[in-house]
C-alpha cells in the first residue's frame, strides 16, 4: 500500500547525501561477491592443499589443472547466480547449489575427455568452500524487494499500484530519496515539467535507478504488455538471431547426447501405455510452430484414444477436444503419472531434431487452439518468432492453461521470453523445470 507519510525520509535533489550504505548494499555487490568466493572458497582451500607451498604449482600438473578449474568454475557460478537473480519470480540463493555443480560437472566432464592429472580432493575442497561462502553471502544479501520504490505522479503511473499492489512512496515534489538502494518509478512517456527531469538527472547521478513503470511491471510479473508489440531490449522485433543459431546447435548436441540414456525408459514407457490401454503408444497432433508452420508434434499417448472429428465438425467441438481439462476423464491410469512427471513429452526429440521444436521455448498449440487464439488476440502470431519448446517460461511460472483469460495472461509471459530471449532464461528454465518435475506441479 502507499505510504505517503514516509515522504519525510527523502531529500531534495540538490542535497549532497547518498544516504549511509548497509552491509547488506555491499554484499548486492557482484565485485565483492566475486573476490569473497575466490579468495575464501578457491584460493584458501588451495594454500592448505598445497601447505604453503607455491612451488606445487609450478610442478604438479593435477594441483595446476584443478586450480585453474577451480577458478574458472567458482568464476562462472558466481556470474550465473546473479544473472539468475535479476529474473522474476527467482531467488538467486536458489541457484547456488545447481549453478555451482553444473560448472564443476562440466569441467571434471571436458578434464576426463582430455585425459588431463587432476586432484579430486582439491576440487572437492574448492567446491564445498565456493559453496559455503556463495550461501553465507546469499543470507547477507539484500534483497531486491526489499528496496523502496518511489512513484513520480502522471501519466499511468497509477497502473502500478493497481496491478501490483506493492509497498511505495508517491513523491510529492521534485526530489530524490536518500536510500542508496532506492527505486524512482516513472510513465517516462509522460511531458513531466523541467523540475521533474532535472530530479531525475540527479537521481541518476547520486546512482539512483529511474525506471519506466512498464520495465518495474515486466521485472514483477514476468510478463510483458501486450497492448502492442514492443520492442525487445535489442532495438527490434526480431530476437537475437546469433543465439538462436548457437541454440539450435545445443538442441541437437544435447538430443544425440541424451536419446541413448532414454531409450531403454521410452521403450519401458511405450510397453506400458500398450498394456494399460487399447491404442497407440504415441499421440500425434498438428500444431503451430517456427515462423507460424504446421508440424505433427509427437508425444506418448496418456488418452483414450477416440473417434476423430470429422471434416466438416464444428469449430467449437475441434477447440474443445484440443484442451484438456481439470480431472479430464479421458486420461488413462499411466497417462495421469506421465503427464505428471513430463515423461509423455520426451519423443518430442524427435520435433528438435527435425528444426521443429527446441527444449526450451513457447509451447505449441493444436491448430484448432492457434486459430482461436489468433481471432481472440492480437498479435498472437508473434509467439512463433522462435521455436516452440518441450518447456518453457510461461510454463513454470504459470502451469497448463485452458480458458481464454488465462491464454492471455501465458502470452504475456511468452512475450517476456522472446524479449529476453539469452542464454540466461533458458538456464533460468532448465532449473525451474527440473522443480517443475519433481514436484509434480502444473500438469493436467
Amino acid at each position: 500500500m502507499e505510504n505517503p507519510s514516509k515522504a519525510a525520509f527523502l531529500t531534495p535533489f540538490s542535497a549532497n547525501g547518498s544516504g549511509a550504505r548497509s552491509l547488506y548494499h555491499y554484499f548486492g555487490s557482484l565485485r565483492l561477491q566475486l573476490l569473497l568466493c575466490l579468495a575464501i572458497g578457491v584460493f584458501f582451500p588451495i594454500f592448505l592443499y598445497i601447505r604453503g607451498d607455491l612451488s606445487v604449482l609450478q610442478t604438479n600438473a593435477a594441483a595446476i589443472n584443478s586450480s585453474i578449474a577451480a577458478t574458472l568454475c567458482t568464476t562462472v557460478a558466481v556470474l550465473a547466480v546473479k544473472k539468475f537473480g535479476e529474473f522474476p519470480g527467482t531467488i538467486g540463493a536458489r541457484y547456488i547449489g545447481p549453478a555451482l555443480a553444473g560448472s564443476y560437472s562440466v569441467a571434471v566432464a571436458a578434464i576426463l575427455l582430455a585425459r588431463a592429472p587432476y586432484s579430486g580432493a582439491l576440487l572437492s575442497l574448492t567446491f564445498v568452500g565456493s559453496l559455503i561462502v556463495r550461501f553465507v553471502i546469499g543470507a547477507l544479501e539484500r534483497r531486491r524487494e526489499e528496496s523502496p520504490y518511489y512513484l513520480v505522479p502522471g501519466g499511468s503511473i497509477d497502473r502500478i499500484r493497481r496491478d501490483l499492489g506493492f509497498a511505495s512512496i508517491t513523491i510529492d515534489k521534485p526530489c530524490i530519496p536518500s536510500e542508496p538502494d532506492a527505486v524512482i518509478v516513472a510513465d517516462l512517456h509522460h511531458d513531466h515539467t523541467p523540475e521533474w527531469e532535472r530530479a531525475f538527472a540527479m537521481a541518476v547521478l547520486h546512482g539512483i535507478g529511474v525506471y519506466h513503470y512498464k520495465q518495474v511491471w515486466e521485472a514483477q510479473t514476468g510478463k510483458v504488455r501486450i497492448e502492442h508489440l514492443s520492442e525487445n531490449s535489442l532495438g527490434s522485433l526480431i530476437p537475437s538471431n546469433s543465439y538462436a543459431k548457437a541454440k539450435r546447435a545445443i538442441d541437437i548436441l544435447l538430443t544425440l547426447a541424451v536419446l541413448p540414456l532414454l531409450v531403454l525408459p521410452m521403450a519401458l514407457t511405450a510397453l506400458l501405455i500398450r498394456l494399460d490401454s487399447p491404442g497407440s503408444v504415441f499421440f500425434r497432433q498438428e500444431r503451430i510452430g517456427y515462423r507460424g508452420r504446421a508440424f505433427r508434434v509427437l508425444k506418448f499417448r496418456t488418452m483414450r484414444e477416440e473417434a476423430p472429428l470429422r471434416a466438416d465438425a464444428q469449430q467449437d467441438k475441434a477447440v474443445d477436444a484440443a484442451i484438456t481439462r481439470d480431472g479430464d476423464d479421458r486420461i488413462t491410469r499411466i497417462g495421469r503419472f506421465l503427464r505428471q512427471t513430463r515423461i509423455d513429452e520426451l519423443p518430442q526429440l524427435y520435433n528438435i531434431l527435425r528444426g521443429e521444436m527446441s527444449w526450451i521455448g513457447p509451447r505449441p498449440e493444436a491448430r484448432p487452439l492457434s486459430e482461436w487464439y489468433e481471432r481472440e488476440i492480437p498479435f498472437y502470431s508473434y509467439r512463433h518468432i522462435v521455436r516452440p519448446g518441450i518447456t518453457g517460461w510461461a510454463q513454470v511460472n504459470q502451469g497448463h492453461v485452458a480458458g481464454i483469460r488465462e491464454v492471455h495472461d501465458k502470452l504475456r509471459y511468452d512475450f517476456y521470453y522472446i524479449k529476453n530471449f539469452s542464454m540466461w532464461i533458458d538456464l533460468v528454465v532448465l532449473f525451474k523445470t527440473v522443480v517443475v518435475v519433481i514436484r509434480g506441479i502444473g500438469a493436467k
